[in-house]
């Protein structure tokens, strides 16, 4: 007997299979049993005749419970009416384990109860379409680096320092020294693009800032990317690029799912079309201030700035020349305007704000020791980072994109905690 996964049930009408799974929902009716199954890939009711099985196949089918798992074989025929467009008519029912009382009913949940069952939570229509998006999402950007020409190069998670400052690091003991856990991997790239010319890396970071906010975890993906030879603007360009890329294939393949999420898609289509704005951050200040923000000049953008801002667009924008006192101490000055960064933020619309920051990188080895200093960080920590300046240092440019609030825009998610598999916060390391 072949066994089908459910995304490739449609393949099998007219045959008898077998499929493995779970019922997450159970219902008799006199000599009718109706089992909902999920195997992961897909769902599908099972009609269980009582006339049509034998006894232990009946006994199973009315036996089994919500979420046990089981095997059923059957005919698979077309159905209409069912939301799937198939239906199993089920010939045997095998109860592999019968599952306890489920702690997840079909009465309204708090998120805080959720988060603490979310290995259960993520077996429910929604999270399941979550976490297919973000498979998506995460093989159309390896794909679209693999087409450019970049390589994959993974940074340490270990690291002897900080990037962006020592006040969001999670310290840990490494043998007889303090070592931290990773806020980005943008360093170590800077040395692989040195080496092969254009890398990325793509793996977990860590913040320890005591944020509550909806965009904000402790523990969170980023996909870092890095060129030699790479100008700011062209570094902006080709993260529009990776997002419309992105985009498009969650549009093609992933249609289903946004359709279950209840996402409206027609900005996400606008999106697609590519074309975001660029916008000077001393012009983004002025349009702030037209409405209504009190934010002051040279100030960073804090998360309701951006809520405001995109709100003015119907797909996102590049702010650019940040002030560099805001910014991170690798960031290269304007020639033209020292006290501007040659970097770039990309704000989703409909209010989701940053999902990407880039710049240009500082290639003057007495500038970057100068900007070291200023930031007071330790320059010894630094010192096989400054040596990318010491031996053929080019200009190169490159950018960070957080899964997670990419994920969240694109789902339309109200927080980023659904976004990833096992959320961690400020409050929550379980489960």
């Amino acid at each position: 007997m072949e066994t089908v996964a459910l995304q490739e049930i449609g393949t099998a009408v007219g045959k008898e299979v077998e499929v493995r799974g779970w019922a997450y929902n159970v219902r008799s009716s006199g000599s009718i049993a109706f089992l909902q199954l999920r195997d992961g890939t897909g769902r599908i009711q099972a009609v269980v005749s009582k006339k049509e099985v034998d006894e232990a196949s009946w006994a199973a089918a009315t036996e089994a419970t919500i979420e046990s798992s089981v095997a059923v074989t059957g005919l698979v025929k077309a159905e209409p009416r069912s939301p799937t467009g198939f239906e199993l008519q089920a010939r045997s029912v095998t109860l592999l384990q019968k599952a306890e009382e489920y702690p997840i009913g079909k009465k309204e949940h708090g998120v805080d109860f959720l988060q603490e069952v979310r290995h259960l939570w993520l077996r429910t229509p929604r999270q399941e379409a979550i976490m297919r998006v973000r498979n998506e999402i995460e093989f159309a950007l390896r794909e679209f680096f693999y087409q450019r020409g970049f390589l994959l190069a993974d940074s340490p998670i270990f690291t002897p320092n900080a990037v962006e400052g020592t006040s969001d690091l999670f310290e840990v003991q490494y043998f007889d020294r303090k070592a931290y856990l990773s806020q980005s991997g943008q360093l170590y790239q800077e040395a692989t693009s040195a080496a092969l010319g254009k890398t990325y890396c793509f793996g977990p970071t860590f913040r320890s800032e005591k944020s509550k906010t909806r965009r904000h975890l402790t523990e969170f993906w980023m996909l870092e990317a890095e060129a030699s030879f790479m100008d700011w603007e062209q570094n902006m360009q080709l993260q529009e690029d990776m997002l419309v890329f992105v985009l498009r294939r969650v549009l093609d393949r992933r249609a289903e799912d946004l359709k279950l999420l209840e996402r409206d898609t027609a900005p996400l289509r606008v999106a697609a079309e590519g074309k975001f704005p660029r916008v000077d951050y001393d012009d983004a200040v002025k349009q702030l201030h037209s409405l209504g923000s009190d934010i002051a000049d040279d100030d960073d953008l804090g998360a309701d700035d951006e809520t405001i801002l995109t709100k003015q667009y119907d797909r996102p924008v590049f702010i650019h020349h940040y002030p560099a006192v805001v910014k991170a101490f690798y960031m290269k000055p304007d020639a033209a305007r020292p006290t501007r960064a040659l970097c770039s933020d990309l704000l989703a619309p409909e209010g989701y704000g940053e999902i990407s920051g880039g710049s240009q990188r500082i290639d003057d080895l007495a500038l970057l020791e100068q900007r070291i200093r200023e930031h007071q960080l330790p320059m010894e920590a630094f010192a096989w980072y400054r040596d990318l300046r010491r031996y053929g240092s080019v200009p190169h440019s490159g950018f960070g994109l957080g899964l997670e609030r990419t994920v969240s825009w694109i789902c339309g998610l109200e927080h980023v905690r659904e976004a990833i598999p096992f959320a961690r916060t400020l409050h929550r390391l379980e489960p």
